[in-house]
């Protein structure tokens, strides 16, 4: 209980100095412009937004719903993000006439208004800086992607000790550490775009400062770059290219990005494994004192044979989320790679969930049953 009463703490304290540092540090404008009484509001929303996720995740945890609550908070965003960049019906004059934000229902209006059909799917296809079909067929091959991949794994024969003839299955996914990679990729790409913007808006014309990120601010009236884009620095090289022209007009940041993500994520990966309680030792250690052996070894082969797989489970996944996550970003996936990878890892957990609770209810009901008889 004292464990659980000090995360909780800890998270609201780490809220509530994110939250002053994002202020103070000039991400929302400069404080002199926004003035105090509008800066203090917006650290006290911040802080209540996290408040909220807080308390939404105790909810589940306490048993009324399953998984966690911050997960589900993702998965939501990133699928609301999907449905309404393709079905929106919000319109932009984009200087060629009236548009749909909509993906699919800017097809149907430019095959309306066009008179030229042909010109109207390639527009529906491949319009700028609107969602456009091509934009959501990449979603969808990636989801598809993601959820064929989750079923890679590979079974190994165990017997338990204590009943003889009672062998089973012991699965080792090719995705071993899930969305826990990209989660930390994230992580400390979003706290190095965070130290480089606060140190942009403090001093932008220092070379040390441009060598960390050089930032082309998107609201130019306040100073804010909440919304500011890298455009040099080691933050522009750790971002994905922005659209795949760029991508061919840069092909050195295309491969940088490419290959720090797939570093970061097999790092991350292997080193998860370690502190989670889910690597070699702790999964044989697991095994020993349930009694569990692998068919046809000895109990001291356990770990040689764990071995074998797990490290490698690990860092492959690592690398395939990673690499999903990077072709999901050239081909201009909406949601962005990494919300996709989040979105399938955290359905598809949600769905094993849910499936052993129904597992633990039949079997708790036929044991019921069973001892009425």
């Amino acid at each position: 209980v004292l464990f659980t009463a000090a995360q909780k703490v800890v998270g609201l304290l780490v809220t509530l100095v994110q939250a002053t540092l994002y202020v103070v540090s000039g991400m929302y404008g400069d404080v002199a412009s926004i003035g105090a009484g509008n800066a203090i509001l917006i650290v006290a929303q911040l802080t209540f937004a996290g408040v909220i996720l807080i308390m939404l995740d105790e909810l589940l945890q306490k048993g009324y719903g399953l998984g966690s609550g911050i997960s589900l908070f993702i998965a939501s965003h990133i699928s609301e993000t999907i449905v309404w960049k393709a079905f929106s019906p919000t319109t932009i004059n984009t200087g060629r006439g009236t548009e749909f934000e909509g993906a699919v229902l800017a097809f149907f209006h430019l095959m309306f208004v066009r008179s030229n059909k042909l010109q109207a799917i390639r527009e529906a296809l491949y319009r700028q800086n609107l969602p456009n079909l091509t934009n959501l067929a990449a979603t969808l091959l990636i989801f598809a992607l993601c959820i064929y991949m989750q079923g890679w794994r590979v079974m190994l024969a165990v017997k338990s000790q204590r009943a003889r003839g009672a062998e089973q299955k012991y699965p080792i996914k090719l995705f071993y550490t899930s969305n826990m990679p990209i989660i930390l990729q994230t992580a400390f790409v979003s706290n190095l775009y965070f130290m480089s913007q606060m140190f942009y808006n403090q001093a932008p014309n220092s070379p040390f400062v441009k060598l960390f990120g050089d930032w082309s601010p998107s609201n130019l009236e306040t100073g804010a770059v909440a919304n500011a884009v890298p455009v040099g620095g080691l933050a522009y090289y750790v971002s994905p290219p922005a659209t795949f022209a760029a991508m061919l007009q840069d092909p050195f940041h295309a491969l940088f990005y490419l290959m720090f993500t797939l570093t970061a994520c097999a790092i991350f990966a292997r080193t998860w494994t370690e502190v989670s309680g889910s690597s070699v030792r702790d999964v044989a250690r697991q095994f020993r004192e349930n009694q569990i052996v692998m068919k046809g070894h000895r109990e001291t082969a356990t770990a040689k044979i764990l071995g074998r797989y797990i490290p490698i489970a690990a860092a492959l996944g690592g690398i395939c989320i990673g690499l999903l996550t990077v072709v999901a970003d050239y081909m201009g996936a909406i949601g962005s790679g990494t919300g996709i990878l989040l979105t399938v890892t955290i359905i598809f957990e949600f769905q094993e969930a849910f499936m052993k609770e129904n597992a633990s209810q039949y079997f708790a009901m036929m044991g019921k049953q069973a001892s009425m008889m």
